[in-house]
């Protein structure tokens, strides 16, 4: 996947043209990562390009936004529980040190990580992981893109 999105994924998204968004949650979008090497990996997106910190967001917005993660990180752990039976735990992180608007990665864990990194964070991957065009997200990933939307559905359904 490739194309201008990568450079305004919000306002993309608002205008329903990022192809990596799973659904609308209540604060932002929840977006399949762009790198698969841990598969189920998603982002949450905030729905407000210029917001950079959490605390930037008024109290209920706030709550909203982390509650919007929770309901993630739970889709994602549904999934990988579901499809691979090494699945360990869900990371969440809001990190902001990279890209300057508001947003919480989720990663899954399993247990085929390889040793020197398993019980450390997934930034001490090998960089190389990070571009290698096998864990790029394609349509191999539609299986899982499809299972995530569905449990945030079905999350969404029983709130």
């Amino acid at each position: 996947m490739t194309g201008d999105w990568r450079r305004d994924r919000i306002g993309t998204a608002l205008r329903g043209e990022n192809p990596t968004v799973l659904r609308r949650l209540t604060s932002g979008f929840a977006v399949i990562g762009d790198v698969q090497f841990l598969p189920g990996y998603s982002v949450l997106l905030v729905d407000e390009p210029d917001v950079q910190r959490l605390s930037d967001l008024p109290r209920a917005k706030r709550l909203s936004f982390l509650s919007d993660m929770d309901q993630l990180g739970e889709a994602v752990e549904r999934v990988c529980r579901r499809l691979d039976p090494a699945f360990r735990r869900v990371n969440l992180e809001i990190l902001g040190n990279t890209d300057p608007y508001l947003h919480a990665h989720v990663w899954p864990r399993f247990e085929w990580e390889p040793t020197d990194v398993v019980g450390a964070p997934v930034w001490l991957y090998p960089r190389e992981r990070w571009s290698d065009e096998r864990f790029m997200l394609g349509p191999q990933h539609d299986v899982l893109r499809d299972a995530i939307s569905g449990e945030l559905e079905q999350l969404r359904s029983a709130a």
